[in-house]
């Protein structure tokens, strides 16, 4: 009778696992959208990104965070092909966005949904009309699939009865699932939320946060949170990347690495602490000189 094989050392195990995660790290992450060394301004006085390099993983939710005016919503633009990068590239699923190319950018926009940072509801539609409104503009669907779609989109944000109502007719939060489920209406690829929570109550922050992450889960899109509220992006996302006053990009991690840095200009953000790297005021000149005053 055969004898049983002998069983591994502890050090074999040991060199089996340190093999297996040698070969993780070295197969190469799937990256939905890729930014590289990009460099932006709005004219040639002040440069809102400076150098940013991210990648941003299919499937995952990300979030990029920072203060305001660093360039959170401005890196959006940019994916969105609103406007060219000075230099450097961004890839979308592998093609480079070039805002020369129209048809180009149509075909990549059709991929994604986009909750602006207040909501850009149309006030003279029915929350019914506002959540159709992008299919109507980019599917030849018949009405009874369109209501269909519509209503279950609703039902995805918890406000399937609200339908009939006017955008007067409903509160912020709601307003701002509604802006949701407007985003999701085309089941896109890539969803970017331009500060979700702003302006939300405690209760509403929790639901959209929640609805975040369900949605992102259940359809399997992308998602791309600009929002400088660390607890709730950092109860949802994958990975985050922070962005400096100076436009430039002084972290990223998961959660859980990002809160145990020990670097300064992440620490002072992440709690939220008055003193520190990033200063108040904008920069500007002495005030002294500004009013006149000999000191």
């Amino acid at each position: 009778m055969p004898s049983p094989p002998a069983r591994p050392t502890t050090e074999a195990l040991r060199a089996e696992v340190q093999r297996a995660r040698t070969w993780q790290t070295a197969v190469p992450q799937d990256d939905f959208i890729t930014v590289d060394h990009v460099t932006f301004g709005y004219d040639t006085s002040r440069t809102i990104l400076n150098d940013v390099s991210a990648r941003f993983a299919r499937g995952k939710v990300t979030a990029i965070m920072g203060g305001s005016g660093c360039g959170k919503t401005t890196l959006l633009r940019l994916i969105g092909g609103v406007y060219a990068a000075n230099r450097g590239t961004i890839t979308f699923d592998g093609e480079r966005v070039d805002t020369r190319d129209k048809a180009l950018i149509y075909r990549l926009r059709r991929r994604l949904g986009m909750l602006f940072q207040f909501g850009a509801l149309f006030t003279d539609l029915t929350v019914f009309e506002n959540v159709a409104f992008p299919l109507r503009e980019h599917t030849n669907l018949p009405e009874s699939m369109i209501r269909d779609i519509v209503l279950m989109k609703l039902n995805a944000v918890g406000l399937r009865g609200a339908a009939p109502l006017r955008i007067s007719e409903v509160s912020g939060g709601m307003a701002r699932r509604i802006a949701l489920a407007r985003a999701i209406a085309l089941d896109p690829d890539l969803i970017m939320y331009d500060e979700p929570f702003a302006g939300l109550d405690p209760i509403s922050m929790g639901v959209t946060a929640n609805l975040i992450r369900k949605l992102n889960d259940a359809t399997g899109a992308t998602s791309l949170i600009v929002s400088h509220d660390v607890q709730e992006c950092f109860m949802i996302c994958d990975y985050a990347y922070l962005i400096s006053s100076q436009g430039r990009i002084v972290a990223h991690g998961t959660p859980r690495e990002l809160q145990a840095s020990d670097d300064p200009e992440v620490r002072q953000f992440i709690r939220g602490e008055p003193d520190g790297p990033v200063r108040f005021h904008y920069p500007a000149r002495p005030v002294a000189e500004e009013f006149g005053v000999r000191v």
